[in-house]
């Protein structure tokens, strides 16, 4: 059996779904930072001004529009790591880390989602995931090609650091960003001096 492609929303061309896409997207971004992944869809198209079958017909499932929300911030990463790649190998990889790390966990859930999404081709958030992996494990390869970092920290491991730092911040007490201080304890398990 073949593996379904999964829904990515794209922007209408008409001037009117343009507006309800964004309309709806501008409210999800605001839902998911308020309340979580798992905010009211309804409530969502409520505070848009569109029907939930607006909502839908733009979104089709809660992940096209997790996808959506979060599809700018994964773009900007996998560029980043090309910007980074021209400076010093380490103080790529950290600085990147950071910002994945700052990205991951826009909001509480999206750790989970993004994790699930890198391993399930049919996720709309699997190939941003994918790309965002190969960018990592290259500048994870070029630290340690630097003897920089651990030899024997695999792409993989990097990610697992990532997400358990995402998960901390994704978790931490409002105000306070745990999620930096545990990846610099982390960073300084694999950095070589």
């Amino acid at each position: 059996m073949a593996a379904t492609t999964p829904y990515i929303a794209q922007r209408p061309k008409r001037a009117d779904g343009r507006r309800n896409y964004d309309t709806i997207l501008a409210a999800a971004r605001k839902a998911f930072a308020a309340t979580g992944s798992d905010a009211s869809l309804e409530d969502i198209a409520s505070q848009a001004g569109v029907a939930i079958g607006t909502l839908y017909r733009h979104f089709p499932t809660r992940a096209a529009l997790v996808e959506a929300a979060t599809r700018d911030g994964l773009d900007t990463l996998v560029a980043e790591a090309g910007a980074y790649a021209a400076t010093d190998p380490l103080d790529a990889l950290t600085h990147w880390m950071e910002q994945a790390v700052a990205h991951i966990s826009t909001f509480r859930g999206l750790v989970g989602i993004l994790t699930e999404a890198m391993y399930d081709e049919g996720t709309p958030s699997h190939v941003a995931c994918a790309a965002m992996h190969r960018c990592g494990a290259d500048l994870l390869r070029a630290a340690q090609d630097a003897g920089r970092v651990r030899a024997d920290l695999t792409p993989d491991e990097l990610f697992d650091l990532l997400t358990a730092a995402g998960w901390v911040r994704e978790n931490s007490a409002p105000g306070r960003d745990a999620g930096t201080r545990v990846l610099q304890l982390m960073l300084e398990g694999v950095v070589l001096r």
